[in-house]
């Protein structure tokens, strides 16, 4: 048995594939690198570079390497670029997902796991938020995700295949042992912006909207270690190969922290302050998204490791400057807590 993985190149992708190979999965790996390093794969992992919307290159991958179950991380995360281009999240993560599907339909693979985000629920009406909450996104991104979940909803029936859906709350951190991490030049996640002002990549750090009515002000997060979260994809595979059921999860761990919290606690990791600047609000962010764990914790066989805004910060921060070194050649001026 094999496990395909798209996007596998990617930050959360690299994650899952080392983690599967660690398990003693056999795994190949489909990615354009359009976000992805190859560099970051572990070694003999086949790589087939392209783009996932092509259904010859998806079926004849299939077909070489028996795959048996699809772990579906391609695509485009960034809500203000969805705002801006909404037709290319609806191409990159609709599209091409359904011709993702209709291949892998057409070679009998039944089991399918699938990247979503809390982005789906938009601002929930109760917080912790359960999967059972209204699906009302803000943003093209979290629109073109939940399409992907209504066709897989309406696919499992109707061709005998079993799902599972695990919506992202904010993924942050990287690989205790610095095999891989958030390389993408440009990144928009908070930590990673965070840990490039400490390393003194950014002149600053922007925080949009500081008159929320949380505590603060700021919008508040729930974080979620990327080691943490592939393991979540690793129960969740197991559960399927045991005959579970099609069902959707959320992936967090039910806590909260506010932007300016985390700010802080990439100060604390990296002993240096950084300019923060506070800017108006952005459209389609959301106030307030804490998950309701309690559904994947009763389903899978999971338990997090890493559930510390201060370690996530700490290896955040030695990813950044790892990746420094190797760029650039030189150590940056953080240190670590």
């Amino acid at each position: 048995m094999t496990v395909l993985v798209t996007g596998g190149a990617g930050y959360i992708g690299s994650h899952m594939v080392h983690a599967l190979v660690e398990a003693g999965e056999s795994v190949v790996v489909i990615d354009n690198l359009s976000t992805g390093f190859s560099t970051y794969l572990p070694e003999g992992v086949p790589l087939f570079i392209g783009d996932v919307a092509d259904e010859n290159l998806v079926e004849g991958v299939i077909n070489a390497h028996g795959i048996d179950a699809i772990i579906h991380f391609a695509g485009s995360v960034v809500v203000p670029e969805s705002m801006r281009d909404p037709l290319a999240y609806y191409r990159n993560n609709t599209a091409t997902s359904r011709n993702l599907l209709n291949a892998a339909v057409k070679c009998g693979v039944k089991r399918f796991i699938f990247s979503s985000t809390a982005a789906v629920y938009g601002n929930p009406d109760i917080t912790p938020v359960a999967e059972e909450a209204p699906t009302r996104p803000l943003s093209p991104y979290g629109s073109s995700k939940l399409m992907t979940e209504i066709m897989l909803h309406d696919i499992a029936p109707a061709y005998g295949m079993e799902f599972v859906v695990l919506r992202y709350f904010n993924v942050a951190g990287a690989d205790p042992q610095g095999r891989t991490g958030l390389a993408t030049m440009g990144a928009t996640h908070l930590l990673k912006i965070a840990v490039e002002a400490a390393t003194g990549q950014r002149n600053k750090i922007d925080v949009y909207g500081t008159d929320y009515p949380t505590p603060d002000g700021s919008c508040i997060r729930d974080f979620i270690h990327v080691s943490d979260l592939v393991q979540a994809h690793r129960a969740a595979l197991a559960y399927l190969r045991e005959g579970g059921t099609s069902t959707t999860l959320n992936c967090g761990y039910g806590r909260g922290y506010s932007v300016l919290e985390t700010i802080e606690a990439v100060r604390r990791a990296s002993g240096r302050n950084f300019a923060v600047q506070y800017a108006p609000r952005r459209d389609g962010d959301i106030m307030t998204m804490i998950a309701d764990t309690s559904r994947i914790r009763a389903t899978l066989n999971w338990t997090p490791q890493y559930d510390d805004l201060e370690t996530i910060a700490r290896h955040a921060l030695a990813w950044e400057e790892k990746l420094a070194r190797e760029r650039f050649g030189v150590e940056l001026m953080a240190k670590s807590a």
